[in-house]
């Protein structure tokens, strides 16, 4: 018994101990607890602030990029991403599940809502990580930037665990609207899981850093629940939305340029078209669009064609490059407007190539250097550059006018031109636009200078960008002259010599690029494409870059417009200029009324009827036609006159030729330069038989001026626009117009 007893009291003694040990150090942890606030290295304050303190992300807004009159181009606005909820534990109340209960189901029903296939969301809500189950997951790109509409639709399946995400989303009102300028933005995924608003091209992407803005955050103490407490602390840090951007871009002008490409993309579709519409006073980018292009929001387009032709593409000019030279020879003296030369080939050096006049070399005889601009000669301007202005001051000219370098233009990627100058041959090309390659960006900025009294403008598209948050300007862009190339004299002397190329019948604009009331002054081009592959000019009728680089109006030029299309589907009876000046005329005619200018010239009035000139004898009849401001031609000897075409019942507007037939022997009249419909008045006084080649104005004609014909013979005459005649095959190494 006493031996049970002791061993009951040794038992009891060694418990007591352990107890006592146990207690000493729980003593000793919970006074080290409180010392150091920390256990197993975990900071129990941290933690604990980890589990009731939640915090809320405040998304800052992306900034709005608006035009020159503040209308959205690009803004953000409110959308919904679609979210499951895969954890169980949220769901507290089994009859009211939280989480996604049936993927299969909920898969099943949503596809029909969602452009996802069925089993690519089922994979999505069955999926597992190396931590187990993710608490929720998101459908990408198909569950994001949702509408209103769609987000009502989706909750009216009434799925478990399926829910929503406030969101926003880039909008872009105007649809197709100097795209490539202003770029698109895109949503990708960021190392936390998130998806970030990245600006991918233009304004989007250079300012992407700006728009973009800061998030902020919302901190709260909550419940273990997630719940905020009655009496938790709140800390707001606010969001720094974007900041605004406002363009030059002019909304009305730059919809008058979309809507003419639209046009003529679908009348020709051309491989490219680029426009540009720009202030040659201050160096604004009014307009700028190009095809192919491609919708912001949807990217529909966007794989067509991924840079902006107009500054991140140099190539051959063609003659539009003849404007800079003519203007360096007026400026030097040297260019002489009634000196002559002889028009067709020109050999530069005695081993060279010869240089052909875009008419297959045949030229037009013995020519003023005046008519030689009209007409757009290669030879006339090889003869400038290298007689005339001579190698060493062009090139200077080519600098001054900024073809050496890229303008600066605040876009991003801007490419320079390259000019080959190293050869006789290559330096006078350059200076009718062949060989040396140059940007669309470029060329408008050297043309301020002739637009705008010798004064060179640097382009820009940035008008002002505007800190939402403080509301204050944090940067506005003003007009910055770049260079003087040329004199205010200079630039008028230009002005008015390019203007003869709309207005006289020589010009290779006329009766194209002329719109009525308003002066333009302007170079067409023709320009080469070469072939990547034979490292040749590629052929045939349709294979150039047709371009206008004009101004208007004339004497005070408020707009400058460039217009390029490339390969246009057209047939031979068809000139490569149809399709640019069907850009060119409504975009500059709409747009100079739209700015309140005043045309400078009224409307042609329309004469009386054709005064009644038969059975006058010939010298009254030509007298009489001439008084009421018509041009008499008169067909056949004789002196008393049996007919007149057009007749008495026509009205005809001042200026007009009128046939009239004498009752003597007939007479061919020299034709050149008519335009068919007045040959058709020769041919219905004398009944003659018609065949036509080509289209445009009088260039051959099978019967010589002043042969005698009879009635019923056949009259063949070739058409030309005053360039390339339909019917004729260039050779690869010849530049048009």
């Amino acid at each position: 018994m006493q031996r049970k007893q002791a061993n009951i009291n040794f038992g009891a003694t060694i418990l007591f101990v352990v107890f006592c040990l146990l207690f000493l150090i729980l003593l000793f942890r919970l006074i080290s607890i409180q010392m150091t606030g920390e256990i197993l290295g975990v900071d129990l304050a941290a933690r604990a602030q980890s589990l009731y303190e939640k915090e809320k992300v405040i998304e800052a807004k992306r900034g709005t990029i608006y035009t020159r009159n503040g209308d959205v181009i690009a803004e953000d606005t409110n959308s919904y991403k679609l979210v499951a909820i895969l954890n169980k534990k949220v769901t507290k109340n089994k009859k009211k599940p939280m989480h996604v209960v049936n993927p299969e189901l909920t898969a099943k029903k949503l596809a029909k809502l969602n452009d996802l296939e069925e089993s690519e969301i089922h994979r999505i809500l069955t999926k597992k990580t190396k931590k187990g189950v993710p608490f929720q997951v998101e459908f990408g790109k198909a569950g994001r930037d949702l509408s209103l509409q769609t987000k009502r639709n989706i909750e009216e399946l009434r799925l478990p665990g399926i829910t929503f995400i406030q969101d926003s989303q880039r909008f872009y009102p105007n649809g197709k609207f100097a795209s490539h300028l202003v770029g698109y933005v895109e949503k990708k995924e960021n190392s936390e899981d998130k998806t970030d608003a990245i600006g991918m091209l233009g304004i989007e992407k250079s300012l992407n850093e700006a728009l973009t803005g800061q998030n902020g955050s919302f901190s709260y103490e909550s419940d273990v629940w997630g719940d905020l407490l009655p009496n938790g602390k709140g800390l707001v840090k606010p969001a720094k939305n974007g900041q605004d951007v406002y363009l030059t871009i002019d909304k009305k002008i730059q919809t008058f340029l979309e809507d003419s490409l639209n046009k003529v993309d679908k009348k020709y579709t051309p491989e490219k078209i680029i426009a540009i519409v720009a202030d040659p006073k201050t160096g604004e980018i009014l307009a700028m669009a190009q095809r192919p292009s491609f919708h912001p929001k949807t990217k529909e387009g966007i794989n067509e064609s991924w840079h902006n032709e107009a500054i991140e593409n140099s190539f051959e000019p063609g003659s539009t490059m003849k404007i800079f030279t003519l203007a360096s020879a007026i400026e030097e003296g040297v260019f002489n407007s009634s000196g002559s030369f002889q028009s067709g080939s020109y050999k530069v050096t005695e081993n060279s190539s010869p240089v052909k006049d875009h008419n297959g070399g045949r030229g037009w005889g013995t020519i003023s250097y005046l008519e030689g601009v009209q007409r757009s000669s290669n030879v006339a301007f090889a003869k400038i550059v290298k007689e005339q202005l001579g190698f060493e001051v062009f090139k200077e000219y080519l600098s001054k006018f900024g073809f050496n370098q890229s303008t600066g233009i605040d876009l991003p990627n801007e490419t320079s031109g390259k000019i080959l100058y190293e050869w006789p041959l290559e330096k006078v090309t350059t200076g009718f636009g062949q060989g040396s390659a140059f940007t669309p960006i470029q060329q408008i900025q050297a043309a301020t200078a002739i637009a705008n009294d010798g004064s060179m403008m640097q382009p820009y598209v940035i008008s002002k960008i505007i800190d939402t948050n403080k509301n204050e300007v944090v940067k506005k862009s003003k007009p910055k002259v770049v260079g003087n190339p040329i004199s205010a004299d200079t630039a008028k002397q230009t002005r008015d010599i390019l203007g003869t190329v709309v207005t006289a019948e020589e010009g290779t604009g006329y009766n194209r690029y002329n719109i009525e009331g308003y002066e333009v002054a302007g170079k067409t081009g023709t320009a080469q494409i070469p072939d990547p592959k034979s490292g040749r000019y590629l052929k045939g009728h349709k294979n150039y870059i047709f371009s206008f680089l004009g101004m208007a109006p004339k004497d005070d030029p408020e707009l400058i417009i460039y217009v390029a299309v490339q390969q246009p589907n057209i047939d031979l009876n068809t000139n490569g200029a149809e399709p640019v000046s069907e850009i060119f005329k409504p975009v500059m005619k709409s747009s100079l009324q739209y700015l309140n200018i005043e045309p400078s010239q009224k409307k042609k009035t329309q004469s009386s009827k054709t005064p009644d000139v038969t059975g006058m004898s010939v010298v009254d009849a030509q007298k009489r036609l001439e008084e009421e401001g018509f041009k008499p031609i008169v067909i056949g000897e004789g002196k008393k006159i049996i007919t007149q075409v057009p007749d008495s019942t026509f009205n005809m507007l001042n200026g007009e030729r009128v046939i009239i037939k004498g009752d003597g022997k007939l007479k061919m009249p020299d034709m050149s330069k008519w335009s068919l419909r007045d040959v058709l008045k020769v041919t219905k006084a004398d009944n003659l038989k018609i065949n036509t080649v080509g289209n445009g104005y009088i260039v051959k004609q099978n019967i010589k001026p002043g042969s005698k014909f009879i009635e019923g013979d056949y009259l063949i005459v070739e058409l030309n626009n005053l360039s390339k005649p339909a019917n004729q095959k260039i050779p690869y190494d010849e530049v048009l117009d």
